[in-house]
């Protein structure tokens, strides 16, 4: 199993200010990663450090593709989806396609195979019939399936998700991380989620993120860690549920 990504003792934030604090990650070929944690504990900090987005103050990111910096074919990403700009005038089919252009570069041609690599991705995600119409007039649901098939078009080495389930229909969810699964057998996918109990089902590892990071080498999780990370959640229950339990974090 190959090496990705590799973060050794990383502390990063925004104004002088640090939101996380020596953390070490490593991220290998066909990983699964959960990362939960509060409010402002860092999680999407820690997905653009990885990115290249933001620069550590201490600490080193390496890609294991020759690169220091800068992800290009390696990383395709899903932000979230209040941070995309839809007032742009584009269609679907066209945003799918600008995840290659790291390849064709701003004025690249798309072949036919390209276009038909798009339009297959969109009927996977069930949204084949609104190819061409424009972002603006999608619901959040479509619009996230759209970047899904942006981000992985390019078939990247590894896939990063914030907060996907934000705007993910009932209708679609289970779709949705069948999908996820799937695609983890030709990438490593990070995902960062609040929807604890969903994500615990699917993914292989956890990494929690507070300030500090603590990584858990399997996919279970109690309420009484859930309560350490100050994370509004409660487990409510009747009967034998599957679940997972989490190691207390020693320091």
């Amino acid at each position: 199993m190959g090496r990705i990504v590799e973060l050794n003792n990383v502390t990063a934030g925004y104004a002088g200010n640090v939101v996380l604090k020596d953390v070490t990650l490593e991220v290998n070929d066909n990983d699964f990663i959960g990362i939960i944690g509060p409010n402002g504990g860092g999680k999407t900090t820690l997905l653009r450090v990885i990115l290249g987005l933001l620069r550590p103050y201490r600490g080193r990111v390496t890609f294991f593709n020759g690169h220091e910096r800068g992800t290009g074919d390696i990383i395709g990403y899903l932000p979230q989806i209040n941070q995309i700009d839809t007032r742009f005038p584009i269609s679907v089919t066209d945003v799918v396609l600008s995840g290659l252009m790291s390849k064709e570069g701003l004025l690249g041609r798309y072949s036919g195979k390209q276009k038909k690599l798009a339009e297959e991705l969109l009927a996977r995600m069930g949204i084949y019939g609104i190819r061409k119409k424009a972002i603006g007039e999608l619901s959040g649901g479509q619009l996230q399936r759209v970047y899904l098939c942006r981000a992985i078009i390019s078939s990247p080495r590894l896939l990063m998700l914030d907060e996907p389930n934000t705007f993910v229909d009932t209708k679609f969810e289970t779709d949705f991380y069948g999908i996820l699964k799937d695609l983890n057998n030709d990438m490593a996918i990070i995902v960062v989620s609040h929807d604890v109990g969903t994500i615990t089902w699917y993914v292989k590892t956890i990494a929690c993120v507070n300030g500090n990071l603590h990584y858990h080498p399997y996919s279970t999780i109690t309420q009484e860690q859930l309560a350490a990370y100050n994370c509004p959640i409660q487990i409510i229950t009747h009967g034998d549920v599957p679940h997972t339990v989490l190691e207390t974090h020693r320091r």
